[in-house]
């Protein structure tokens, strides 16, 4: 998928044109106020701007709800300044089918892509000590989608909740050193369970693990006939603000 491309001699006035085309995309892949554009106008708008550098931001909610095409779109936006991707698909919900309806063309997307697929928590485990190898400077956000489906599978399996839970703690320590480090915004979806007492309210999966460990919580919930992003967590923008919005074959979009 990452092919390398073969190195091709180009004169100077190229080099030079090329160079400046690439710094220019990368200014403008920041905002004024520091923020990294996410390639959705209802994130962005929510956000004032997109996702903070440096911070996880983490969105949850049911199956079906739109984490996946939040991440596939923050996805190809950093692509498009010309930095590379690093994206943990532990769900299997990554669909190139679904990036060509997005991009048209997903094959210059697929290149700005580096793709990990566990399929089991001890697998996961190994992927997050993968990814500080593959950090370069050419790096500018790092997707994981969903970070608790192999934690809540192990979960089901395993007596030992003590060492699972400090795995996954260790995993967000990882995620906030690099993002710190390196100076770059990090994407993460979980999972939503409820209680049979209140129905109506649910909690994440990975609780205060997540929680803590997240700078920035957007839950997203399902309505009749549209959705809702709901600000639950910030820094510096007020908690309860909300946008409606809808998923089309093109992307997702504020409802009018």
């Amino acid at each position: 998928m990452n092919e390398i491309k073969k190195d091709t001699e180009i004169n100077a006035q190229e080099s030079s044109e090329n160079i400046a085309s690439l710094d220019s995309k990368q200014k403008n892949c920041t905002s004024i106020s520091g923020r990294i554009p996410t390639g959705s106008e209802v994130l962005d708008k929510l956000l004032k701007g997109g996702f903070e550098k440096e911070t996880i931001s983490t969105i949850y909610g049911p199956s079906g709800c739109g984490k996946t095409n939040f991440c596939l779109i923050s996805a190809v936006e950093m692509v498009k300044t010309g930095k590379k991707v690093i994206f943990v698909d532990s769900e299997g919900g990554f669909s190139i089918e679904r990036l060509k309806q997005i991009t048209g063309d997903c094959k210059e997307t697929l290149n700005g892509i580096i793709l990990l697929k566990p399929t089991r928590f001890d697998e996961q485990k190994r992927a997050f000590q993968k990814i500080k190898q593959l950090i370069t400077d050419d790096i500018g956000i790092i997707i994981v989608d969903t970070i608790s489906m192999l934690y809540r599978l192990e979960l089901g399996k395993n007596e030992e909740i003590y060492n699972i839970n400090r795995e996954l703690g260790l995993q967000i320590s990882q995620l906030t050193e690099i993002c710190r480090k390196q100076k770059i915004p990090v994407l993460v979806t979980t999972q939503v369970y409820a209680n049979f007492e209140e129905k109506d309210q649910v909690k994440i999966v990975g609780g205060d693990i997540l929680k803590y460990g997240s700078k920035c919580l957007i839950e997203l919930r399902k309505l009749r006939g549209s959705r809702v992003a709901i600000l639950k967590k910030h820094r510096s923008i007020k908690e309860g603000e909300e946008i409606k919005f809808r998923i089309e074959n093109e992307g997702v979009f504020e409802n009018d």
